[in-house]
């Protein structure tokens, strides 16, 4: 019980730390409409806010080795919070895109660190319940981020402040607490190919989920407002895709563990491409619909990375279960990187539902591809557990990792 206790610091932490930066990507795109940046300008913030991230999941553990846990935990906050006070004080696509790059470089060495830490103390008789309560805070801070998003004042001083403080103030609770720091584990070596070598369908896989999610999230702010939402519709619409991706987690596990995991793919996707339609064929019909069809895209879409990372892991022996989860989130990296620019240049070239066309083409090549892979190797014998895979940082392999060995 004290050590749960103990992980409550770095659950609010947590907390915080995606309130502010989860806000930060949406009220982006609303300030940049606002200002009069292009849509394609837009879709560049929320790719260099993934660049920001790669780089900073690469560079947390080394950081960590250097300077420890807490202090490194506070350079990247700091470099979170520096780039959203930036925003109104220089009113340029480019530094805007600059300062995305420290957003993202805090978020990714945030989480790194947090999921250390938890690494570093967690036990085999509570890590089911460590991960349990770390995806419900998680999911919590996203959930909230976009809500917070219909009461913030685009391109306004106020606005980026407040997420700045939200942000600095995730600094208190993990500099703060009494526990002492662990020791700094070892990055993982980066072998992007090891997720192809085990399988290509995850590796495509977790690809066209950066796509479908990174877009969705990054550029949906756009679409809300091209098809006439207000700021607080917008933020539910946001907030109805995360709230669809957390409530199908466990029942789509369930099936995952129960049937081959490359059908359910296969139907996700297929789902997925009918949600994307279905958005398509009916626009026009109110914002009560709008809603509904971002809740059910939720569904479909959100699972596709979890799912795409077990079957990889079924290939895996235990000692690169690490370095296979770093591998999987560098392909998602890739795909996350162009998701946001390519869909915005749709946007501003085709108009908004041009968006859910290029996420349903994505899909379609995800369905034909999992056709293919099924006729090329039989299913796996033995199968690890279907574990929630957050898209966080390259240390969450070692959270993950027992729970996919025990049934």
């Amino acid at each position: 019980m004290r050590l749960m206790i103990s992980f409550a610091a770095l659950f609010l932490s947590v907390l915080l730390l995606q309130l502010s930066s989860g806000g930060l990507g949406p009220l982006d795109a609303l300030s940049g409409l606002t200002l009069g940046f292009t849509t394609g300008e837009i879709g560049l913030l929320g790719s260099a806010h993934f660049v920001g991230f790669f780089v900073g999941c690469w560079w947390a553990p080394r950081l960590m080795g250097d300077v420890g846990h807490s202090r490194a935990f506070a350079a990247f906050t700091a470099a979170g919070a520096i780039g959203m006070l930036g925003h109104m004080m220089i009113v340029s696509p480019t530094a805007w895109a600059i300062m995305r790059l420290m957003s993202g470089l805090c978020v990714a060495g945030c989480y790194t660190i947090v999921e250390a830490w938890l690494q570093s103390k967690v036990t085999n008789d509570i890590r089911a319940r460590t991960m349990g309560s770390y995806r419900v805070v998680d999911m919590t801070g996203a959930l909230l981020a976009q809500l917070v998003i219909g009461v913030l004042e685009p391109a306004s001083y106020v606005s980026y402040n407040l997420l700045a403080m939200i942000c600095c103030a995730a600094l208190l609770p993990l500099t703060l607490t009494k526990v002492a720091q662990p020791e700094t584990p070892a990055a993982p070596r980066l072998r992007p190919m090891l997720a192809v070598t085990r399988s290509p369908l995850a590796a495509a896989g977790v690809i066209v989920a950066a796509l479908s999610a990174a877009s969705f999230r990054m550029v949906g702010a756009v679409f809300g407002q091209e098809v006439g939402l207000t700021a607080g519709q917008t933020a539910w619409f946001l907030a109805c895709f995360v709230l669809g991706g957390a409530l199908v987690q466990f029942p789509v596990g369930w099936l995952a563990d129960k049937f081959d995991r490359r059908w359910v793919l296969i139907w996700l996707s297929a789902a997925a491409i009918l949600s994307s339609g279905l958005t398509i064929a009916t626009q026009g019909l109110g914002v009560g619909v709008v809603l509904a069809n971002a809740f059910i895209f939720g569904m479909t879409s959100f699972p596709i990375y979890s799912i795409a990372s077990a079957h990889a892991h079924d290939f895996a022996d235990s000692h690169e279960r690490v370095e296979l989860s770093a591998a999987l989130m560098f392909f998602y990296a890739v795909g996350a990187i162009a998701a946001p620019y390519l869909s915005s240049l749709l946007i501003e070239g085709f108009g908004p539902y041009a968006l859910f066309v290029m996420i349903a083409v994505a899909h379609a090549g995800l369905v034909i591809f999992g056709l293919v892979r099924m006729a090329a190797r039989p299913s796996p014998s033995a199968r690890t557990s279907y574990v929630w895979a957050p898209r966080t940082s390259f240390v969450i392999g070692r959270l993950t990792g027992r729970a996919r060995e025990d049934d």
